[in-house]
């Protein structure tokens, strides 16, 4: 993203940020022009002799000697073979070097150690261990700036695998999955923040085009995001399963029940992986609760009395979370898992919380994902005839396409889903043969409202 609007800036203003001397150099002035105009049309061969000119003598002479540099060394990279290619790896090595040498305004610590690992990467040139240990770096000097969706998951995968070897601890991985997860959260609400502002906007025709692209940027990489969270996901696999964890938490516990930062941690995915009915939840919790009284504190109160079967301490418990939880987000993540907690038990209940869920957060399409399952899951109890009953999958599938809509990061798990219920609502012969063609359908069951027959 840095880098489009390195792009966008050098179009805009021209030749910017000369050094006296370099820009008395006439030769260099003049190759400056004649390589950025091959660039612009993807000329790279012929912008290479002029670029490397400008890049050898006058380094400093503009931005575009590196961004420009990197898209022309990357084209002579993908073609060359043998000694060639190892010439232009390195040369593209030193690029990056540069960059944080001739521009370090415009360069971070993260992106110049990430680029690096990538490209050795992508070219098989690095081991499982310096890929993490300079990727933890990275993420250690410069959490802020490393953003890469790419770089995020080499980073987690390769400490799996170290695991795997026996060479990293189970309680290590947990602890970058945690730090790891929260990064990509927080990109993604950045960019769910600015494009939920502009969907109503797009709703009414009334985006600029500068606004068109930002929303089409935006959610291309919420999806980015989402992509990798769910590939991290996939990579802790197994790992993180109740038979992994309780025995990780007693083993730990009596050296780590004075950081606050990992009993919640701790508590958190025992929630999440549904461990709260061992006694080491409990165990846990307690400990939290006496350490902070917050809100997440009185959710996982009200988890261990629904599952004692007092439903109405559990409750008094999510409800006293949600009112002292005064961070929006916050507060919709407590009301979202809150739901999932009561999806079994009572959708009505559940789906109460999840609107809570959407109401203080409306980027928080995982309640919009778990309405659209509770209705599908109802199909049985909202109808006098199959057709009836199969018309709920409609009002399911809008909610899940809402939920891909509202948070780019779910599109995959959303679009998914919306063509699973499209799948099984009543087909175009059975809307013809039931003569209900733009007639309403009414659901008397707990799910209320009406759904809308689609015109044939």
């Amino acid at each position: 993203m840095k880098k489009k609007l390195y792009i966008t800036a050098i179009a805009a203003m021209g030749f910017v940020g000369l050094g006296h001397s370099q820009a008395q150099n006439p030769e260099c002035m003049t190759n400056l022009s004649i390589y950025t105009e091959h660039v612009k049309v993807k000329n790279y061969e012929a912008a290479y002799t002029p670029w490397k000119m400008v890049y050898d003598n006058c380094p400093t002479l503009n931005w575009a000697n590196i961004l420009y540099g990197e898209r022309i060394l990357k084209d002579r990279l993908a073609k060359a073979t043998g000694a060639d290619k190892t010439a232009n790896i390195n040369a593209l090595m030193e690029l990056y070097d540069n960059r944080a040498k001739y521009f370090p305004a415009k360069t971070d610590v993260a992106e110049t150690i990430i680029d690096k690992v990538l490209l050795k990467y992508d070219e098989k040139m690095i081991t499982d261990d310096e890929i993490y240990s300079q990727l933890d770096k990275a993420f250690t000097e410069d959490r802020a700036n490393f953003k890469n969706p790419k770089a995020l998951y080499l980073y987690f995968s390769s400490l799996v695998d170290l695991n795997s070897a026996g060479k990293k601890e189970l309680e290590e991985v947990f602890e970058k999955y945690d730090n790891i997860t929260e990064k990509i959260d927080e990109e993604n609400e950045k960019l769910t923040e600015v494009i939920n502002k502009l969907l109503p906007k797009e709703d009414a025709g009334t985006l600029t085009s500068k606004e068109k692209r930002q929303l089409s940027s935006y959610n291309s990489y919420s999806e980015s995001y989402g992509k990798i969270a769910e590939s991290i996901d996939s990579k802790l696999g197994a790992l993180a399963n109740c038979e992994n964890l309780i025995p990780l938490y007693e083993k730990n516990f009596d050296s780590k029940k004075g950081d606050l930062t990992w009993i919640k941690r701790a508590v958190g995915r025992m929630y999440s992986k549904e461990c709260t009915e061992d006694p080491m939840f409990k165990k846990l919790f307690e400990v939290q609760l006496a350490m902070e009284p917050s809100a997440s504190a009185y959710m996982y109160a009200g988890a261990l009395k629904n599952n004692a079967g007092d439903n109405s301490g559990a409750l008094a418990d999510f409800n006293k979370a949600l009112e002292l939880e005064t961070d929006s987000r916050k507060k919709s993540n407590i009301a979202y898992k809150i739901a999932t907690s009561y999806r079994r038990g009572s959708k009505s209940t559940a789906r109460s919380y999840a609107q809570k869920a959407i109401d203080a957060n409306p980027s928080n399409g995982k309640a919009y994902l778990l309405i659209a399952s509770l209705y599908a899951g109802s199909a049985n109890e909202c109808g006098s005839t199959p057709f009836e009953k199969r018309a709920i999958y409609w009002k399911a599938a809008d909610l899940a396409r809402q939920a891909g809509r509202v948070d780019p990061a779910l599109s995959g798990r959303a679009g998914q889903a919306a063509a699973s219920y499209s799948a099984k609502a009543p087909s175009k012969t059975d809307i013809f043969n039931s003569g209900m063609a733009g007639k309403t359908v009414s659901f008397s069951c707990w799910v209320g409202g009406s759904v809308k027959v689609p015109n044939l």
